[in-house]
């Protein structure tokens, strides 16, 4: 069964999960964008004026426990979006999307990354906003490519929600690089090499759409979608939005997605009800399989195994 793994306590809206192993413990922690599904407040406030919330599991991904949010130093009141944690040599980086204020509604407002570091996940120390290019930047992904370099993907508002990339040697300094994926609009790549290939998937807003590659640059799309059927739990039959992928073995993963249970399909907007604003956060199994990436909703291993110890 494709039970949900987490709910947010504080305000039903756990979205945007990023998953990392703490090194040299058995603790697993998840840094989500804590949304104020439960406001009643005006316009879209509700997806806005959100913090980044951590929770952490230490026995295997079998249960979650809250433990609040990180303070980036900014004092409450800003938006702080879909964070992106890596592990770059020995150090913690945190990339999160910053927007000034709770705007009420969509447009009208610069969207930037900002990077924090960390040696221990708990105390983030600020290095500063990622220049990539442009004033609309979200959902950042980073990861280590064949080349060595470290890359930056990201969704382009200003370039009709398409993921672009960027460049860096250590993660700290970037250069736009260029076009990664385009198409119909998107969010929230995500990027990762299992059974020998490099993998970027992409929030389609009807599942995640998959590319291929070799070098964790250049992508080639993988027909259909994933996280588009229904799981069988109730609590899990709408699409998976925005998902991280943590790798556990050569050809397995788990991917870790959100969904909205109550949603009615209607776009989520000011009026949306808050039944259909409460989200949960699940977990599903990745491998490769034919040279495609699959992945089972509907899968159930010993809950304490969920997520391997070594």
């Amino acid at each position: 069964m494709s039970a949900p793994i987490y709910a947010d306590a504080l305000w039903q809206g756990a979205s945007d999960p990023t998953v990392i192993r703490r090194d040299g413990t058995t603790e697993w922690w998840m840094f989500y964008t804590q949304r104020r599904a439960l406001l009643e407040g005006a316009g879209v406030e509700w997806v806005h004026g959100s913090r980044i919330g951590v929770a952490v599991s230490t026995d295997g991904g079998a249960s979650w426990q809250y433990r609040g949010v990180v303070d980036f130093g900014d004092g409450d009141g800003n938006t702080h979006w879909a964070p992106e944690v890596v592990r770059l040599d020995g150090t913690y980086h945190l990339y999160l999307t910053w927007i000034a204020g709770a705007p009420s509604e969509w447009a009208g407002h610069e969207r930037h990354i900002v990077h924090f570091e960390s040696d221990d996940l708990e105390s983030w120390t600020r290095v500063g906003r990622v220049d990539v290019g442009s004033d609309f930047a979200i959902d950042a992904a980073v990861a280590r490519t064949p080349d060595g370099r470290v890359r930056l993907w990201f969704k382009d508002e200003a370039e009709e929600s398409t993921t672009w990339s960027a460049v860096s040697a250590n993660g700290r300094s970037f250069v736009r690089e260029g076009l990664a994926v385009g198409g119909q609009p998107h969010e929230g790549p995500n990027v990762f090499e299992l059974g020998g290939a490099w993998w970027l998937i992409v929030d389609e807003w009807r599942g995640q759409a998959v590319y291929r590659g070799d070098d964790g640059v250049h992508w080639t799309r993988q027909p259909g979608l994933l996280l588009a059927e229904p799981g069988e739990h109730p609590l899990d039959r709408q699409v998976g939005r925005h998902a991280d992928v943590v790798v556990t073995g050569a050809d397995t993963a788990l991917i870790f997605y959100f969904t909205h249970p109550e949603w009615d399909g209607v776009e989520l907007a000011d009026a949306t009800p808050l039944a259909a604003r409460r989200t949960r956060i699940h977990a599903a199994q990745l491998s490769v399989d034919g040279g495609r990436l699959v992945a089972r909703r509907d899968f159930a291993p010993p809950r304490q195994q969920l997520l391997p110890m070594d």
